[in-house]
């Protein structure tokens, strides 16, 4: 079972964003950067088979929004160019005693898009950012780990925006 699958079969298709074509784009770059440390797969190929048959396709009987492709290749590549910067602004604002490796793959891909989009993309505001990448966590994880995630967003942000 694919990674929307999952998703989608675990936690109900009501669960995934809002069917809106930025929301949908976050939810294909999380699942294509999940993708990317399952497998190893550069980014051309991962852009190319997101765009040719996952975004704004039927998926394990799911449908899925079309997607914003400019946010989604942005978000995917700029996440994928910056992970070392974003890894190290994560990790900062972990707890004590925790690193990376702590986190489960999904969450270590949600928590990488969002922060690149707090880090690269002051045309959307840090609230808008926090609040879809909470709402995709719920797709993925129990309400813990959606707490967990505004946390960790709202420490980021406070750090990258000022």
């Amino acid at each position: 079972m694919t990674f929307a699958g999952a998703a989608a079969t675990a936690c109900g298709v009501s669960k995934i964003p809002a069917n809106t074509a930025r929301s949908a784009a976050r939810l294909g770059a999380v699942q294509a950067l999940y993708q990317r440390e399952m497998g190893g797969d550069a980014v051309p190929k991962l852009l190319t088979e997101f765009h040719n048959h996952r975004l704004g396709q039927e998926i394990e009987g799911a449908d899925y929004a079309d997607a914003d492709s400019a946010l989604f290749d942005d978000v995917v590549t700029g996440t994928v160019a910056r992970a070392d910067e974003i890894d190290a602004l994560i990790t900062a604002a972990l707890a004590s005693g925790w690193s990376m490796d702590r986190l489960d793959r999904p969450m270590r891909a949600l928590l990488r898009a969002a922060t690149y989009e707090l880090l690269a993309r002051a045309d959307i505001a840090a609230a808008t950012v926090i609040d879809e990448y909470i709402d995709i966590s719920h797709a993925f994880h129990e309400d813990k780990e959606a707490k967990f995630v505004n946390g960790l967003l709202d420490t980021v942000a406070r750090r990258v925006r000022g």
